[in-house]
């Protein structure tokens, strides 16, 4: 059902994802292409208009600011000490002309745009090799709650044992009330009436439309992304059948969505008693807020400068990309200490031809794990199954993990959650002579999670005669 805001957003949207497909044609063109802000002259074709985003040094004056860069002195949104403001431009300059502006001034550190942020499976675009509803490995309406229940990815990670162990509940803490875990699924909202999600969920929140409705909002056949949020939820939902899920909407009919409100997306799941979060999204490039965010969510205490203790105590898992290659999609690309980036594996145990997987490169290895993200059968809207297939799909199995791990162990850090997630899984270390490097990683096992068994059970069946190294 088309609703409120997609007429309005269609025609803009559109046109940014036309141009994010041509970003390869445009320097043969003849325009030069700023890295940082993806700015074609002095139009940054993934800004959000006339805002801009920066970090503001203590003992300096916001007016000041404003004033000098034509910005109104009202701020959009602030965050972090020292604070970083969203900021409204009013001088008609645009949101790179001001960012060049700011360049080289002391009282300003972090200038970016407010970007335009995407789901992993949008089609179209060069990094996500079309793994969309549309094109190549594609989710298709059908599947039944029968085909759900028996996924081929519960047995691979050996879940049904695992259930034995946890199933999302802690039951340590306050054994006379036991709690269940929440995981906040950022994306673009569920179907809030879905039987996958009986007695599962939380109230969250819509942040595309400012309201308390994160219900999904589209149509299929007609918004690419539709769907989307709720295929990741259900995958959330089998993998943790004792988790509560929080929903978030961050993201629109086409999959898009704005840094800033990705970020207060994040706050908001801490503030309202979210444990893990998930994120099937990403960019190209890196936001240093988003990174400062998460960076900031292990345990409160200060990172590159910047204090947001509301955020201690957030396991982040993040969806590595579906470019094929080791080219970072991020949040996923920053090896963050309380973030697990998970990349794809398939029924036979191998690497996914389109996930993305970070070279041998030792402590810069910023893909932890892989989980199985081929072909997965999980909930789609109307009360619907369907199968998806991407890095998308392999994250939400890794935040279920966490949030089985978590309701175990209580009391470990999103840090310790994360090196027991990637240390407990099945160890791969191989040379893939398609992509052409080494590849060290490992493929995520609930049992071994569970129990903290290292290098848990026989190498993949992808190990081709390298040593076995530590990953860490």
């Amino acid at each position: 059902m088309i609703t409120k805001s997609f007429i309005s957003k269609l025609a803009g949207h559109l046109a940014i994802l036309l141009i994010l497909v041509g970003i390869g044609v445009i320097p043969a063109l003849g325009y030069s292409m700023d890295p940082e802000t993806k700015a074609v002259g002095n139009t940054c074709v993934d800004c959000v208009p006339d805002q801009v985003i920066f970090e503001l040094a203590p003992g300096n004056e916001i007016n000041s600011i404003a004033n000098q860069y034509g910005l109104d002195p009202v701020p959009l949104g602030q965050v972090g000490n020292p604070v970083t403001y969203l900021m409204r431009i009013t001088n008609g300059s645009t949101p790179s002309q001001v960012i060049a502006a700011m360049a080289g001034d002391t009282r300003i550190t972090k200038a970016e745009v407010n970007r335009e942020l995407l789901s992993m499976e949008t089609p179209g675009l060069g990094w996500t090799l079309g793994q969309s509803w549309a094109i190549g490995q594609s989710w298709a309406i059908g599947g039944s709650a029968k085909g759900y229940k028996r996924n081929w990815f519960q047995r691979k990670i050996r879940l049904e044992q695992a259930h034995q162990i946890s199933t999302g509940i802690d039951t340590t803490t306050d054994p006379g009330n036991p709690r269940p875990i929440v995981v906040a699924v950022l994306d673009t909202g569920i179907d809030l009436a879905h039987p996958a999600f009986a007695g599962r969920l939380v109230p969250g929140y819509d942040f595309v439309d400012n309201d308390n409705d994160p219900s999904e909002v589209g149509a299929f056949y007609t918004n690419p992304a539709y769907g989307h949020g709720t295929h990741v939820a259900g995958i959330v939902a089998q993998t943790a059948p004792g988790a509560k899920i929080m929903p978030l909407r961050i993201l629109d009919t086409d999959g898009v969505g704005e840094l800033w409100k990705v970020t207060q997306a994040i706050i908001y799941a801490a503030q309202n008693g979210a444990d893990i979060i998930n994120i099937s999204f990403g960019y190209p490039d890196n936001p240093n807020l988003l990174e400062d965010i998460i960076d900031a969510c292990d345990d409160g205490v200060t990172v590159t400068g910047k204090t947001i203790t509301e955020l201690s105590g957030l396991t982040v898992v993040s969806a590595a990309g579906n470019g094929g290659n080791a080219t970072p999609i991020y949040p996923a690309g920053n090896r963050i200490d309380p973030q697990l980036a998970v990349g794809a594996s398939t029924k036979q145990d191998t690497l996914a031809r389109f996930s993305t997987m970070s070279a041998d490169g030792g402590g810069d290895r910023f893909v932890r794990s892989v989980a199985p993200g081929e072909r997965i059968i999980s909930a789609l809207p109307n009360g619907r199954y369907g199968s998806w297939t991407g890095t998308s799909m392999a994250a939400p199995i890794g935040a279920g993990v966490a949030a089985l791990v978590k309701a175990k162990e209580p009391n470990l850090l999103p840090h310790e959650i994360v090196d027991r997630i990637d240390d407990t899984g099945f160890p791969w270390d191989f040379f893939d002579s398609s992509r052409g490097y080494s590849i060290r990683t490992s493929r995520l096992d609930a049992v071994c999670a569970l129990n903290n068994i290292i290098d848990c059970g026989p190498p993949a069946v992808m190990k081709t005669g390298a040593s076995k190294q530590l990953r860490k």
